[in-house]
């Protein structure tokens, strides 16, 4: 009777290991989702809104979706960017969000992904600092990228200038 069950086990314990490792575990996320590990970003809006002003830099808030093919092109040109990395991590309040916030402010031309919008430390939203799309103000491509480089640039230069 040993002899029966022992085989029989033995493969139980092999087909269990065989599943366990073919079963691929999501790596835990961090708050960056992949926009940028290095970067110290803020969980919440209002965490954002707050930072930014007692702080006296802009938010920079980057709406997106885990499944959308278009946030996942740009995140990716956006975290290998070293010029955007470092201004990011030094200049901004950085927060990623796959969920809409309640100010309405920040979806002045509609809820569409990527969206990237600037918040100065007077709290109020950077309707004028936008990409280069008609049908889609605040959004960005891979492409775009030196565009959005030159808009952060722009969102800190006017700081100085208007608060």
């Amino acid at each position: 009777m040993l002899q029966l069950f022992l085989p029989l086990f033995l493969l139980l314990v092999a087909v269990t290991s065989n599943l366990a490792t073919a079963i691929k575990k999501r790596p835990p996320q961090t708050l960056s989702r992949g926009w940028g590990d290095d970067i110290t970003w803020v969980q919440t809006y209002e965490e954002g809104l707050y930072k930014a002003k007692k702080s006296n830099k802009p938010l920079m808030v980057i709406h997106h979706l885990e499944e959308c093919q278009y946030c996942d092109e740009l995140k990716k040109v956006f975290a290998e960017n070293e010029e955007i990395q470092a201004m990011a991590d030094k200049d901004f309040i950085m927060l990623n969000l796959m969920h809409e916030t309640t100010d309405k402010n920040l979806a002045p031309d509609g809820k569409y992904v990527p969206r990237i919008m600037f918040v100065d430390p007077s709290m109020t939203v950077r309707a004028d600092i936008a990409g280069k799309y008609s049908n889609r103000l605040y959004t960005y491509e891979p492409k775009d990228i030196q565009y959005l480089i030159q808009n952060m640039k722009k969102s800190k230069r006017l700081l100085p200038v208007e608060l």
